[in-house]
């Protein structure tokens, strides 16, 4: 089979869409014939190496992709050939205390597919039962690949983490990525309030679409003076902040007292400066998040499969120009996700 492939790390140039060794399933792990997969920020990351993972090369990225099944498992229980399934990235022990207790993404062992281990853009791949969740008839194949992972980890950021209230302010930040664009349509849905945040007005036209009530563009204004004036002093209830260094201490200065801050990510760096003064006096909350757990993630695909939300298909390309889909994610080019289809399947 082909699949997207890179042999070191660095840029552009090192991804390739060359010959693979087809997968051979294991007990427990369903063989999956792919049909489209979708990019994310986290497959930049991976090409271009992140501190502590060491990966196994040539590596297979992809942490997104739905398809039909072809082949199961002796031990596989939940699928046979013919079902629609896509991938829930997120690979947990199911046996230490965080999974014992529900909370599969606190796992002592807890890895991602596509980017500690080999990945599912490529023409056919192996997975554990586990980590897929059925497609209904009628869901495209562009939409199943490109919802679970951005959805799946805004859910668990607002619903879970922050626990959002109708009514509540929430400010989103890179709200035409797919994290971003995901929290909009969340947080509208839950009866929030919507600011976002974005770096050009005609993307950010997309955004209010989604359900943002109003849009910042922070290569205009400042977000931290633009918050002040919207809510007249008083603050956001709740900041969506997976951009880092850039925004995370003006940021904090958004939240009304007893705020709240989540954040899944470091897009600009990871290393940041907090006024603790203004934590404790202002009794704000900071939670850490990542992916979601398989309820959390059925629950918020069951939206997207009944078109309550969607994703935003920014780019469909072949997978043999994913040098090209890296570029548009990394250059911010246009909103949502970049959709990448195995070349036997056009």
């Amino acid at each position: 089979m082909r699949a997207v492939q890179f042999t070191a790390h660095g840029g552009r140039e090192v991804i390739t869409y060359d010959s693979y060794p087809d997968p051979e399933p294991g007990p427990n792990e369903v063989l999956v014939e792919l049909k489209a997969g979708a990019l994310n920020h986290l497959d930049i990351h991976t090409r271009n190496g992140l501190p502590g993972v060491d990966l196994d090369l040539p590596h297979v990225p992809g942490s997104d992709g739905a398809g039909v099944v072809i082949g199961v498992g002796e031990t596989v229980t939940r699928f046979e050939p013919g079902d629609r399934v896509a991938l829930l990235a997120g690979v947990s022990c199911g046996h230490c205390e965080h999974c014992r207790h529900g909370e599969t993404p606190l796992c002592d062992r807890y890895h991602v597919i596509g980017e500690h281990v080999q990945g599912v853009h490529a023409e056919r791949a192996a997975i554990p039962e586990d980590n897929l969740t059925p497609v209904p008839e009628g869901v495209d194949w562009s939409t199943a690949a490109a919802a679970p992972l951005v959805f799946q980890t805004a859910w668990r950021m607002l619903m879970t983490r922050a626990d959002i209230d109708p009514g509540d302010l929430v400010l989103v930040h890179g709200s035409t990525g797919g994290v971003g664009h995901a929290a909009v349509q969340i947080a509208d849905h839950a009866g929030a309030t919507v600011i976002a945040t974005g770096g050009d007005d005609d993307r950010l036209e997309t955004v209010i679409e989604l359900g943002a009530a109003e849009v910042i563009n922070y290569n205009n204004t400042s977000f931290k003076e633009a918050i002040k004036a919207l809510t007249d002093g008083r603050g956001v209830d709740v900041v969506v902040d997976h951009i880092g260094e850039a925004t995370w201490e003006d940021s904090l200065k958004c939240l009304v007292k007893g705020g709240t801050l989540v954040t899944c990510g470091a897009t600009t760096g990871p290393i940041v400066t907090t006024n603790v003064n203004r934590i404790f006096w202002k009794g704000l909350s900071i939670h850490g998040s990542t992916m979601g757990t398989p309820g959390e993630s059925e629950d918020v695909l069951d939206l997207v499969w009944s078109g309550v939300m969607q994703p935003v298909i920014r780019e469909t390309l072949p997978m043999s120009e994913s040098a090209e889909a890296h570029r548009i994610i990394e250059e911010r080019e246009g909103v949502g996700k970049v959709v990448v289809i195995p070349d036997s399947q056009l």
